[in-house]
Formats: structure tokens, C-alpha cells, sequence
């Protein structure tokens, strides 16, 4: 038999093995990977390689490798999950390189971490001053996690005493122009609705490349043709703007009316209005 048909057949058999190797260890080992699972890809890789294209090697021994590699890591994540010990010893344990403000040099050398490292680290969060951060810690798989100081951490609603709204997940209900039914059904819309929305938008639905409902039920789309502009929602704007109208007619009527009857029902709607307005204002804004 041709080399090649050797070469083909294994490649399938141990692409095959792999993935059901790989599917028992979980998706750790794809995702953020240990000093451990580091070692042991490798070493998997080196051996599938070799007996793939090694026609003389013995075929059942590098299944048997692997299995009994799989095996190790499988077991090694199993212990890690019941012994913290053994867990900061194969995985390792946080390492602070920033605390009260300054950095600590021999915690960063001893990582083999330079100021350039932390400072790129430091900037996939968005932090471009070292002298901003208060705390730091250098995570077991190379993440670095950073509190900010005080006076440089954003505010909040929380910090400012402000009720916010909260938001769900969009829901996809256009995409490459066509109507996801089961999104749309689920957001409690219509195909007529959505019909409507895009008529207000002035744009067809063959141009739309990707629309969005957000949490108020606000379609929002992105269009193949990017030269036109298309107007962002105005329902809630607008209804808040009436609302504070509405509120500002009742002062004025309370403050032009000379019946005293009239002026104190005036002054208890406006009351009224404006406690709608406060309640609703976090959820209308934007």
C-alpha cells in the first residue's frame, strides 16, 4: 500500500482521536490554558505528529500515549477541583505587581515580567498610566487584573444617587437581510411591526445587514450602504419632552388661574407628572 494512503488514514483516525480526547478534558484546555496544559499540548501534538507521518512507528502506541497523557490532565484537573494546595501548585496562584500605587519590582522579576510586559498588559484595560492604578495582581494565566485609585475609577449611577435602567440582551431580528422569525416572535413583535419600524427608518429590508431590538424594544439597524444615514430612535425622547410639557402647562395653569380650587389641583398634577418623570427619566434618557 502507497505511504500516502498510510499518511491519510492516520491523519483521519488521530484528527478523530484528538477531538474526542480534547472534548473529554473540557473546554479549559481550548480556552485559557495552564503552565500543565501548556506541556501537555505540546507533548500531544509532538506525538500525534510523529505518528502520523512516522511509517515505521507503531500506531497503537501513540494512541496509547495520548490516551495516557488525556488521562493525566483529566485527573490533574479533577484533584485541582477538591485540593486548593495542589490546585496554586499545577496552576499557580496571583502574583501583586502594583500595590498602594507602586510598582513591586522583585515580584515583577521574579514572573520575568519587564515594564514594557506590565505597561502592554496594563493597556488591553485601558489604563495608560502606571501612577493611576492602586492595585494590581498578575493572574496564573497571564492576565493582569488592576483597580484603579480612587479619584481616577469612572463614577457610577451608584455613585451619583441615579436610578438606572436595566438593560437584556439585543435581540437579532435582521440579519444579511433576512427576518429572524424566532427573535422576532420572541420579543413579543410582529413581521407588520417591524414593517413599520423599517418605513419610519426609510430603509428596506434587503439593505439591512444587521437589526436590533434593544431592551425598550427599539429597532436599531446596520445597512449594507454605508453613505446613508439612518435617524436613531426618538420615541423615548420624545415622550419624555411631552411629559416635561406637560408638567410645565399644569405650573403655568396653577400660576395664571386665580381659583384656588383650580390652582391646587394645577399644583397636585404637576406633583404628579413630575414623580412619573423622576421614575421614568432612567429608562427614557438616551
Amino acid at each position: 500500500m502507497p505511504g500516502w494512503i498510510y499518511i491519510f488514514t492516520r491523519s483521519i483516525i488521530f484528527i478523530i482521536f484528538l477531538f474526542l480526547t480534547t472534548k473529554l478534558l473540557g473546554k479549559k484546555q481550548i480556552s485559557q490554558l495552564t503552565f500543565f496544559e501548556y506541556v501537555v499540548g505540546i507533548t500531544v501534538g509532538s506525538v500525534a505528529g510523529e505518528v502520523v507521518t512516522g511509517l515505521e512507528s507503531n500506531m497503537f502506541y501513540g494512541g496509547l500515549a495520548i490516551f495516557i497523557l488525556g488521562s493525566i490532565t483529566f485527573l490533574v484537573n479533577l484533584y485541582s477541583i477538591k485540593s486548593k494546595r495542589f490546585r496554586d501548585m499545577v496552576e499557580g496562584t496571583g502574583t501583586v505587581v502594583i500595590e498602594g500605587g507602586k510598582i513591586l519590582e522583585d515580584n515583577l522579576k521574579r514572573e520575568k515580567y519587564t515594564i514594557d510586559d506590565l505597561s502592554s498588559l496594563l493597556r488591553q484595560k485601558n489604563i495608560f498610566k502606571i501612577a493611576d492604578v492602586e492595585f494590581a495582581v498578575l493572574e496564573p494565566r497571564g492576565k493582569i487584573s488592576a483597580l484603579l485609585k480612587k479619584e481616577n475609577q469612572p463614577l457610577t449611577s451608584k455613585d451619583l444617587q441615579i436610578k438606572a435602567a436595566n438593560e437584556k440582551e439585543p435581540q437579532t431580528v435582521i440579519m444579511d437581510g433576512a427576518i429572524l422569525d424566532e427573535a422576532l416572535r420572541s420579543s413579543g413583535k410582529s413581521r407588520e411591526w417591524l414593517q413599520l419600524e423599517l418605513d419610519k427608518l426609510e430603509v428596506t429590508i434587503d439593505n439591512v445587514f444587521l437589526g436590533q431590538l434593544n431592551s425598550y424594544g427599539e429597532l436599531t439597524v446596520d445597512i449594507y450602504d454605508d453613505k446613508i444615514k439612518v435617524p436613531s430612535p426618538t420615541q423615548r425622547p420624545l415622550l419624555l419632552a411631552s411629559l416635561k410639557k406637560t408638567q410645565a402647562d399644569f405650573e403655568i395653569y396653577s400660576l395664571s388661574t386665580e381659583c384656588e380650587k383650580s390652582k391646587k389641583m394645577y399644583q397636585k398634577n404637576a406633583k404628579q407628572v413630575q414623580e412619573v418623570i423622576d421614575n421614568l427619566t432612567p429608562y427614557l434618557i438616551g
